[in-house]
């Protein structure tokens, strides 16, 4: 009953009655919405349920930190940071806690508010903050009434029957029998713990060069980064056909309101290509299609997904994840509230490998957040190589095969072809094949 996918956010209040506030409004913003009064029940049940309470109260708990220096804010939020942890009961209801420390010789206090993601996204999260500022700025009588969140389930529930799914997903996965791991990482059970992270925005040129390839040929700047991404997954899994997954946001067909409501409509589903077929325009082409075709099956449970597939039950399918998401002027929870300020905000998933991509209406920011033995710096730099060679191979050349697109910058280039090989070693000539019956 226990899971790790928690977004912890650390606030900074300048007094305890300022913090107690902020509590009760928060307190009244669950109170609204259904999604946030949920926990998930499978004990002696036929599947896991998610069940509603009528009324379900925050857990506020002050935590205990000792050795913190006076005035030492960063402290706290550490201290508070390690004693949480990042796991939660998701049987109990709300999936939203609460822990408060103050800081020594000051009145300020620190609150790590901490959301299970299985009732936010990051959507969800902007539109959890915006409803708290609406309170403590007295304007709630302007926030939009609540919509039930079982209408969004039943959709997702009863839209398509299981066997369309099934059906879809085995002609997409069925022939795939081996897992696409990049760096051949394949531990997909981390719990966000020794995350390294790195993140760059594209230079204004190739960025502008993404919108116009899109614009182009007609399709989404999304589109032409999934394909750039198969690239460079190709790249470090060494092999061609690869499966990575793909973040849907689940609020394409999910109807009327759908931006309104805090809520998860978060899913992450396969995406594949066969980046040895075919040059790189066909390969646009056919993510479109592919991509196009995920969304009708956007609320496909990932495990249905897997069981298509030919790979082994206990091998993960994918170990990489592509969260393609329109952030316009990112918010990152942001509140601008008197006396409250955001310390620490953070997002962490259990692959190895994620890159998020961050479309800000006019560039991208990718981000990678990876385990060790993986350099995310390194995984920036692919990033950036393929997405440039990709957009200059569609504009003159769109019939090059994918496959052959350059990944390495100069530097670890001249690294790979020149500081790893062994230049020392005497290799008599022309006799490779004996070398080889040798072996």
């Amino acid at each position: 009953g226990e899971d790790a996918y928690v977004l912890p956010m650390a606030l900074g209040f300048d007094s305890r009655s300022r913090l107690d506030e902020f509590a009760a409004v928060l307190q009244k913003v669950v109170d609204r919405h259904d999604i946030l009064r949920t926990a998930v029940m499978w004990e002696g049940l036929r599947e896991p349920v998610q069940v509603v309470s009528r009324h379900a109260e925050i857990p506020v708990h002050e935590a205990a930190l000792e050795h913190i220096a006076e005035g030492d804010v960063q402290g706290v939020v550490d201290g508070l940071l390690a004693a949480c942890g990042t796991l939660m009961d998701i049987t109990v209801a709300p999936l939203v806690h609460v822990t408060v420390a103050p800081v020594p010789g000051t009145t300020r206090c620190v609150a790590l508010v901490q959301v299970h993601h299985l009732i936010q996204d990051h959507t969800a999260v902007d539109v959890l903050f915006a409803e708290v500022q609406a309170f403590l700025e007295g304007r709630e009588g302007e926030l939009a009434a609540p919509l039930p969140f079982r209408n969004f389930v039943a959709q997702a529930r009863l839209g398509i029957p299981v066997a369309e799914h099934e059906a879809f997903f085995t002609t997409l996965l069925g022939d795939v029998t081996e897992p696409t791991a990049p760096f051949a990482v394949l531990d997909v059970r981390g719990d966000g713990t020794g995350v390294a992270e790195s993140s760059v925005a594209l230079d204004q040129a190739t960025a502008a060069s993404v919108r116009e390839a899109a614009r182009r040929l007609g399709v989404s700047a999304a589109t032409v980064l999934h394909v750039m991404f198969a690239r460079v997954v190709a790249a470090v899994a060494g092999r061609e056909d690869v499966v990575f997954g793909t973040v849907l946001f689940g609020r394409m067909q999910a109807g009327a309101g759908a931006d309104r409501i805090p809520g998860l409509f978060i899913n992450t589903l396969p995406v594949r290509l066969d980046t040895g077929r075919g040059g790189v325009l066909d390969a646009v082409r056919s993510m479109q299609g592919d991509l196009a075709e995920l969304l009708v099956h956007e609320h496909a449970p990932l495990a249905l997904a897997q069981r298509m597939s030919g790979v082994a039950a206990e091998a993960p399918l994918f170990t990489a994840l592509l969260n393609y998401r329109h952030s316009a002027g990112a918010t990152d929870a942001g509140m601008e509230v008197e006396g409250i300020e955001v310390l620490f905000a953070q997002e962490r998933t259990n692959y190895p490998l994620t890159v998020s991509v961050d479309d800000t209406g006019d560039g991208f920011v990718f981000t990678v957040q990876c385990v060790d033995p993986i350099d995310p710096d390194l995984v920036l730099s692919l990033l950036d190589i393929a997405t440039g060679r990709l957009v200059q191979a569609l504009d003159e050349a769109p019939a090059t095969p994918l496959h052959t697109l350059p990944v390495l910058n100069d530097t670890h280039l001249s690294e790979v072809l020149g500081d790893w090989k062994d230049a020392g070693r005497e290799v008599p000539v022309g006799v490779l094949p004996v070398l080889f019956e040798e072996q």
